[in-house]
């Protein structure tokens, strides 16, 4: 999971941001802006490395434990991104309400511990494509959620919804006939709920005004939280750095350097410069892009179901995502 997009439109690894200024109550940029080829390019790097960085996990935890790397991979990239805005706006930047940093710290545990790192310890046991395909359906438990709360998000939506879980169940095929293992299904679909959480609640309790402050508490929150459950299910016992491979270290190194903060500066500076509707359209271009580098550099078998299945939620997202821009 990379990052969720905002409102409801998501899927997948780095922390939800606060509307930046120049968007307006419904998150999107104002109307008339041209889209120029920076932002062309920027959605680009969107689209690649948030969609590569499934790959990048299957990699990393073929020798590193899947909790502790998480945790390694989003403590240093929080700290980074905070030493980059002292850096660039001066100390002061990093400054929240106690209020402020509670809620960052309780998103990045939703979206981080409970979100991307049950996603890494599934992709031990499942192929990188189907666990970008299952995080797809975010969006579709993030309407629910809005529903719940009182919203009505309309007929379309709620159709999105059916159609992800229908593409959901065939989906789960594979673990149910024993293709892969189920246990690995399903924790991608609890990190789905939880990544939806967070996502939703972001944008309801009081969060930091720096999108980038608050992503790095909310990576440092959520690193820490990482790190205390890889050491609780005693990852670090008979664990050697000496066993860890070098494209292991590779992969983790571009995971905080271009997964957590490269694409996370494209994707916020997306927010404030480029229509919603557009910046959106990486909730299903990811889940295509991870199927193909796993196929192509893991070799994952790109079986029936994912085929089937990944069709029906990206078509589902696609929906979900349409109905978003008529609001």
């Amino acid at each position: 999971m990379t990052r969720p997009a905002p409102a409801a439109s998501l899927p997948a690894a780095g922390t939800e941001p606060a509307l930046p200024a120049g968007t307006d109550s419904t998150g999107t940029a104002p109307t008339g802006r041209r889209i120029t080829g920076a932002v062309w390019g920027a959605l680009a790097i969107v689209y690649v490395v948030w969609g590569s960085t499934y790959l990048g996990i299957a990699i990393t935890v073929e020798t590193l434990p899947p909790f502790l790397s998480a945790g390694a991979r989003f403590a240093l990239a929080g700290v980074l991104l905070g030493a980059i805005v002292a850096w660039r706006q001066g100390p002061a930047a990093l400054k929240v309400t106690r209020a402020q940093l509670g809620s960052a710290v309780l998103v990045g545990l939703l979206l981080l511990l409970g979100g991307n790192s049950l996603v890494v310890l599934a992709e031990t046991a499942i192929p990188s494509g189907l666990a970008a395909l299952l995080v797809a359906i975010v969006p579709a438990w993030v309407v629910v959620l809005r529903r719940a709360s009182g919203e009505r998000p309309g007929g379309r939506a709620y159709a999105g919804v059916a159609i992800g879980l229908a593409g959901l169940a065939v989906l789960t095929l594979p673990g149910l006939s024993g293709d892969v293992r189920l246990w690995g299904v399903l924790i991608v679909i609890a990190a789905t709920v939880s990544w939806s959480v967070g996502s939703f609640f972001s944008s309801r309790i009081p969060m930091p005004g720096n999108p980038f402050t608050a992503s790095a508490y909310e990576m440092v929150a959520g690193g820490i939280g990482c790190a205390l459950v890889g050491l609780g299910r005693g990852e670090h016992v008979g664990f050697s750095v000496d066993e860890v491979s070098t494209r292991s270290w590779l992969a983790l190194a571009y995971l905080v350097l271009f997964g957590s903060l490269v694409a996370f500066t494209a994707y916020a500076w997306l927010l404030h410069s480029a229509p919603l509707s557009l910046v959106a359209t990486y909730a299903y271009v990811n889940p295509v892009v991870a199927v193909f580098l796993g196929a192509v550099f893991l070799s994952e078998p790109v079986t029936w179901p994912i085929l089937l299945g990944g069709g029906i939620v990206v078509a589902a997202v696609c929906l979900i995502v349409s109905t978003e821009r008529r609001r």
